[in-house]
């Protein structure tokens, strides 16, 4: 009889383990050679680092895969480790829900009717629907049963075309120009103070849109003759055009602005540390530093302003696109392929519409 499973480990792929702070695989017997002689095998502290080690150490299994859980792990072994860093810790959540629900159920008895299911049975501990969270998920389940058609394992894709889940609702906070007025009247504690980056962190913002990694991976070497050369990371698989931003006198001054605010001069980064770091982590997919500076930055206008709501960094990229004069010139801005994700995420300035006479 298999042993029980302790809970810190149910979700994870057969054979790991989670102790002393990190991912442990269980090698099997004979195997050991394969994972430098060892019998347990550190695979790494985070899950992001686990999965990728593990992906360079195991083999597919050359027989089909014909229970989910032995889908989810080569999904986790061959596709999560070619995703970006953000997108990796996600998804790797994912599966773990995932195969703790539907690991022991084969691959042909999956009906879009358990899809459903799952997703109203995603709840948080007060008892509330965490829809978006269910969304997520199976998006992550759908794609694995994508890759499942294309390996051959199956011929149909068990509820693609099949499930339509209501989708994640928009924000709808819009920041209006007096609370930016009031964000950029904060005083400054000292000559370099992060107040300042940030102030200008929102003048450039609201200039071009850009994505917050974007923004933090602006080199000073992109700042042309021509304007701001901006090459989309976020997209970058599918296409590596860079934007160049015109020079205006606002786009100037704007730059100038988070120019004085550096902590360093010599950095290659226009937003930086105090030590001439980036504040974006290319490994993590975070910028942990620049979040907490927001936060503190945020927490002081509640305190010493009008302002009452907060607002997200990312609602900055809203209001460029909602004050831009039409649709066709906010997709421009935000480097949108398709205009309705354009008007239906980033448009959030109410309409004024004319009365007839």
């Amino acid at each position: 009889m298999a042993r029980k499973r302790l809970k810190e480990n149910i979700g994870l792929p057969a054979r790991w383990r989670h102790y002393h702070g990190a991912y442990y695989y269980q090698v099997p017997r004979n195997l050991e050679g394969q994972w430098d002689g060892r019998k347990q095998y550190r695979l790494g502290t985070t899950l992001g680092d686990a999965a990728s080690e593990w992906a360079k150490r195991m083999r597919t299994a050359e027989h089909p895969a014909l229970y989910i859980r032995e889908l989810l792990e080569r999904y986790a072994i061959e596709v999560i480790p070619t995703k970006a860093p953000a997108t990796r810790r996600g998804d790797i959540r994912a599966l773990i829900n995932l195969r703790t629900v539907f690991g022991d159920m084969r691959l042909d008895a999956l009906e879009p009717t358990h899809i459903y299911q799952y997703v109203a049975a995603r709840l948080n501990k007060q008892g509330q629907k965490s829809h978006a969270t269910g969304v997520f998920e199976t998006r992550v389940f759908k794609h694995a049963f994508t890759k499942a058609v294309e390996w051959g394992l199956i011929r149909r894709h068990p509820f693609k075309g099949e499930v339509r889940l209501r989708g994640i609702k928009p924000r709808t906070r819009y920041i209006e120009d007096w609370e930016v007025g009031e964000a950029l009247s904060l005083v400054p504690k000292r000559k370099r103070d992060s107040v300042l980056m940030l102030q200008a962190y929102i003048r450039l913002k609201m200039l071009i849109g850009i994505r917050r990694g974007d923004m933090l991976r602006l080199r000073m070497s992109e700042l042309t003759d021509a304007g701001i050369m901006v090459r989309p990371h976020k997209t970058a698989n599918s296409s590596r055009l860079a934007r160049t931003f015109e020079w205006t006198p606002a786009l100037r001054a704007a730059v100038d602005m988070a120019l004085a605010a550096r902590p360093i001069d010599i950095a290659p980064w226009l937003f930086c540390t105090r030590r001439g770091k980036g504040y974006f982590d290319e490994q993590s997919g975070q910028a942990a530093g620049w979040d907490s500076i927001w936060q503190r930055f945020m927490t002081r206008l509640l305190a010493e302003t009008k302002i009452t709501h907060r607002f997200m960094e990312h609602d900055l990229r809203a209001k460029c696109a909602s004050d831009a004069e039409t649709l066709e010139r906010a997709r421009q801005l935000l480097g949108h392929a398709d205009a309705r994700i354009t008007e239906r995420v980033y448009r959030r300035k109410p309409e004024i519409i004319r009365p007839q006479l």
